[in-house]
């Protein structure tokens, strides 16, 4: 066994330190400045939907202080944050005229960052669907495609002369399995897997045509992106077999709607590599909706990076199976399992696959956070799982792995879905009764972290279990 002593070796020169968080979550104010409601909106008002009838109001309080965020990044030490726009704050009916109000919010939290040296990277949909869109058919509708290239047109030309990094979608496996097929996150619909596919398909086109929408619009050079969930397998053992089983799972196409949230090929493959993946046919059948070349076309944009959200791993056996776990494996208060190798093999088989930059656009966890008796919030779990994740990421960065930077989860706690504010993911701490922030002890440690670029971290770990 190894103890943890020994100074580690820096990341890259210019890499990206940052942090993330999302409108719904953080921002509040969502019957103010012009908002009309979102999906999100409409399913927590729904007494059961989220835990304790949790809503995203007032959530952090953001829209009311961007400023005090901003100056929370800086003095972190972080080059950029990662936010996304509020589509109904934007265009409050999702198609029509823009709301200058809600278009001035974000040039203030735009020119906070900057003024502060932090560059802004948008994320132009995370899942906040208006609900107007919704009652017209939303993301099952031909139409969505066009409505989501127009949002982007409005939010590029007005931050484009400032904002040069932008994402189309966030997890779009997520909001589409949660949210239209099992009915746990919004809008709270159990539908077929033949809708899925339909769903999948309008949002790879609306990706598709977002990129166009941001490269016509940007009055500047700027690069884009998208940020897919990375349902990683990381191999069981060392044999080549395994390696081999671990990659086949990581991206293979599944064919039950539970396994949505693990179709990375699904959508990377069209949009990155312009085909569909293998097996697709095999496992979807009749439910396939019908899929001209002149999709794969559209869909098929060249983006500059490949941002990718990792929180855990499966094991993966030489068999191709789901490894179990020992008794007591280490787990986040999610239940996720703690396995830090999923920052070594999650971005070397997307940058063996796609052939990308890879920035790990959220990784972090939540944990069981308070304010201790000293007044402090002393959260060592955040600090052992971001210390051991990002020893793995400099190991994959080490063995050859493109990785231009990291966006840790969350810079604040804040709305988590379903589960309301039972979930802590911040290196702030939010009191949600009167929106007062406390860095929390993994603040100050990935503080050090990016002052002396990585090099804080150990070189040698004691194992986890």
């Amino acid at each position: 066994m190894h103890s943890p002593n020994g100074t580690g070796d820096q990341f890259p020169d210019g890499f990206l330190w940052a942090v993330a968080s999302a409108a719904y979550q953080v921002e509040g104010a969502t019957d103010r400045g012009g908002r009309h409601p979102s999906v999100w909106d409409r399913f927590s008002s729904t007494s059961g939907n989220v835990k304790h009838n949790h809503t995203g109001e007032p959530a952090c309080g953001s829209y009311d202080d961007p400023e005090r965020d901003a100056q929370l990044i800086a003095d972190l030490g972080c080059g950029g944050y990662r936010f996304s726009v509020s589509w109904p704050r934007v265009i409050p009916e999702g198609t029509g005229p823009a709301n200058e109000e809600g278009l001035a919010y974000y040039d203030r939290l735009v020119d906070a960052l900057l003024d502060r040296g932090v560059q802004p990277w948008v994320t132009l949909f995370h899942w906040d669907l208006p609900t107007s869109l919704h009652d017209r058919g939303g993301w099952l509708s031909p139409e969505s495609p066009g409505w989501f290239e127009r949002y982007a047109k409005v939010v590029v030309e007005r931050l484009g002369d400032r904002v040069h990094h932008w994402f189309t979608f966030n997890e779009p496996q997520i909001f589409i399995g949660h949210g239209y097929l099992n009915g746990v996150h919004a809008p709270g619909l159990s539908l077929s897997r033949a809708d899925g596919l339909r769903i999948s398909r309008n949002v790879l086109l609306a990706h598709g045509r977002g990129v166009q929408a941001i490269r016509a619009a940007s009055p500047k050079p700027c690069k884009v992106g998208w940020a897919p969930v990375g349902a990683v397998g990381c191999p069981a053992d060392d044999r080549p077999e395994t390696l081999e089983a671990a990659r086949l799972w990581t991206h293979a196409v599944h064919d039950d709607v539970k396994h949505w949230w693990a179709q990375s090929a699904l959508f990377s493959d069209p949009a990155i590599l312009g085909r569909w993946p293998d097996g697709m046919e095999a496992a979807f059948g009749g439910d396939m909706p019908p899929i001209e070349d002149a999709d794969l076309d559209t869909i098929h944009q060249p983006i500059d990076f490949y941002g990718v959200n990792i929180y855990s791993a499966a094991r993966i056996t030489a068999e191709g199976k789901v490894a179990e776990r020992q008794a007591g494996f280490p787990e986040t208060a999610f239940g996720w399992a703690v396995e830090p190798d999923c920052l070594y093999w999650g971005p070397r088989l997307i940058h063996e696959r796609y052939q990308l930059p890879v920035y790990i656009t959220e990784n972090g966890l939540a944990s069981m956070d308070w304010i201790h008796h000293d007044g402090q919030v002393h959260d060592l779990g955040r600090i052992d799982y971001l210390c051991r994740h990002l020893h793995a990421l400099r190991r994959a960065i080490a063995d050859g792995v493109d990785v231009g930077g990291y966006f840790q989860w969350s810079i604040l706690d804040n709305f988590e879905w379903a589960e309301g504010y039972a979930k802590r993911f911040g290196l702030v701490y939010v009191d949600y009764r009167t929106g007062e922030r406390l860095p929390k002890r993994s603040y100050h440690w990935f503080s050090e972290v990016i002052r002396s670029n990585g090099s804080s971290i150990p070189s040698r770990l004691h194992p986890i279990g």
